[in-house]
């Protein structure tokens, strides 16, 4: 089978192929740098994925900046209100779910939620579009657009998150209450009697138990988030193998795609704030 995106007399799976591959360049056992010849290299850079990202973000910042900048009270424009009653969500869920103290979370939930947003919508673009203009006239064969559907990129920002979740802890509990919590609980190792001589193997038990928790976080948050959008992702460059006949798919899928775009945001930012809301609390 053809495909009709563009790409001539390709098959199918050279089609979903070349969709799914990220730009590289990355070392050469020789010392140089080479594009797209990094297979099985795991220091190499997917030039796309950071491009879209870093640009995406400067766009939230510039846009929001701007609002910040121009914020009228007697007649605020339409952007200004949509900007506001993003603020006011972030800021409630923020409240509502927060239990510490710190002047950090909030934006940081904020940058979150319109960061991945714009990173998700980008696979509301046609998939065609910018890797055929990248291809065509740009002479980049490949241009991943949807930074997401990168699990390097997924992958990175819960990392972040999870070294926030070990500052609060520390900050929050010191290092004696970080240790404890990963060694004291579930099982409450005994303090007395014949039970000491179990307490070693209870906390090395708890300990286990608890790492793997807590590793599963960050895993877990960022696995989510790639799989739910190179799904989507998938989905559309599968739609547009049937070329014309592609558009009433295209749309229905997009239409309910926007709720996945938005829902994948809001878990990531929701989940962030839980995490670090309970690095934050005492018990």
């Amino acid at each position: 089978m053809a495909a009709e995106g563009g790409h001539g007399a390709a098959t199918s799976s050279d089609y979903i192929a070349h969709h799914l591959q990220n730009l590289q360049v990355c070392k050469a056992e020789a010392g140089e740098w080479v594009w797209n010849q990094c297979a099985g290299n795991p220091m190499a850079i997917n030039v796309d994925s950071m491009f879209w990202s870093v640009l995406l973000g400067l766009v939230f910042v510039v846009l929001f900046r701007g609002v910040a900048k121009k914020t009228s009270v007697g007649k605020p424009s339409k952007f200004q209100a949509l900007v506001e009653i993003i603020v006011e969500f972030v800021d409630s869920s923020v409240k509502d779910t927060f239990h510490g103290s710190s002047r950090l979370i909030a934006p940081l939930g904020l940058t979150i939620f319109v960061w991945v947003f714009l990173m998700n919508l980008m696979d509301l673009v046609p998939v065609d579009w910018i890797p055929l203009f990248s291809e065509k006239v740009l002479n980049i064969p490949y241009m991943k657009v949807v930074p997401t559907t990168d699990v390097n990129v997924t992958f990175g920002m819960s990392i972040a998150v999870f070294f926030l979740i070990i500052f609060y802890t520390i900050k929050n509990k010191g290092v004696t209450g970080f240790i404890g919590e990963l060694t004291l609980h579930p099982i409450a190792p005994p303090t007395r009697g014949l039970g000491l001589i179990a307490s070693p193997f209870i906390i090395a038990f708890n300990f286990i138990l608890e790492s793997v928790a807590l590793l599963a976080k960050p895993v877990s948050l960022s696995l989510r988030l790639f799989g739910n959008m190179f799904a989507g992702e998938l989905i559309f460059i599968l739609i547009a193998l049937l070329g014309i006949y592609q558009l009433p798919l295209h749309f229905g899928w997009a239409v309910f795609h926007i709720l996945i775009v938005t829902l994948q945001a809001f878990i990531f930012m929701m989940l962030t704030i839980v995490y670090l809301s309970l690095a934050s609390e005492k018990h």
